[in-house]
């Protein structure tokens, strides 16, 4: 074999050991198949809820709406007159949808430069420092999934202004998740995982 041949196979091997798997889970209304499918996942959503006592179902609940456990998911990208690309509709990155600037905020304070924001741990982990900061905040229980994700997507000054009040869509999507709090949280229980 010619050493460029080998060279080449060498490089297909290498990148295809260090690639990682960002597919959504095949069945995302169960939570048992959930973790059976990725035991990473519930490593990381007990680890979060140890430190910061937010619970497994509710962790679930908004990463399924926010990333669809997918952990390179990106907001689309916008168009201008329909067909010219200008950019995505924000820097949402990764399982947790993670802002920039509030990504950054927590690789200062708590997480570490180091965190990524597709790696589960790291996202579960930016979910419990998040949701901590709003229940001193502003009061908001770890167990109240539909208020917590309101002021996880509007963020917290937003929430405390109610912007999201004028969002029916919005109100709609954090009842319909605290529904798959309660489901995934039934779920796991009957299948011994919490």
């Amino acid at each position: 074999m010619s050493r460029l041949l080998r060279t080449l196979v060498l490089l297909v091997l290498v990148s295809a050991c260090g690639s990682r798997n960002y597919e959504a889970p095949r069945e995302l209304d169960d939570a048992c198949a959930i973790v059976a499918q990725h035991p990473a996942y519930l490593r990381a959503f007990r680890a979060t809820q140890r430190e910061w006592g937010v619970p497994v179902p509710v962790q679930m609940a908004v990463l399924y709406q926010e990333s669809k456990f997918i952990g390179n998911a990106r907001t689309p990208h916008q168009f201008a007159l329909g067909v010219i690309p200008i950019g995505r509709q924000s820097s949402a990155y990764g399982y947790a949808q993670a802002l920039d600037g509030t990504w950054e905020e927590y690789q200062r304070l708590e997480g570490g430069f180091r965190a990524r924001r597709d790696d589960i741990g790291d996202a579960t982990h930016f979910m419990g420092w998040y949701m901590n900061q709003t229940l001193r905040e502003l009061g908001i229980p770890l167990n109240d999934t539909r208020n917590q994700y309101l002021a996880y997507h509007e963020g917290r000054s937003g929430y405390a202004r109610g912007t999201y009040r004028s969002k029916s869509w919005l109100v709609r999507v954090a009842g319909e998740l605290e529904a798959r709090a309660l489901m995934y949280n039934a779920q796991l229980i009957a299948c011994r995982k919490i």
